[in-house]
């Protein structure tokens, strides 16, 4: 199954975050709560865990790029069951 993982809205205020670092690269297995990312928001730098595990199968916004909230910034593909 895909799951799809978000920009979270971290701030009442927070609108968009820069992708300042991702933690994995696209074929790379990661945990549910794995660091994945750095995120840049006006305010802070917060690390982007991984909402599941599996093997990260798409990036869709790439480092130094900013994305909205709420917004599809990767894919993990998950085990069938």
């Amino acid at each position: 199954m895909k799951v799809e993982v978000l920009l979270p809205q971290w701030g009442m205020g927070m609108s968009e975050g820069l992708i300042v670092q991702w933690n994995k690269k696209v074929g790379d297995t990661v945990a549910e709560g794995e660091f994945l990312a750095e995120i840049e928001t006006e305010k802070a730098a917060q690390e982007l865990e991984a909402p599941a595990d599996g093997v990260l199968t798409e990036i869709k916004v790439a480092e130094n790029e900013r994305a909205k909230v709420r917004t599809v910034i990767a894919i993990i593909e998950t085990p069938d069951d």
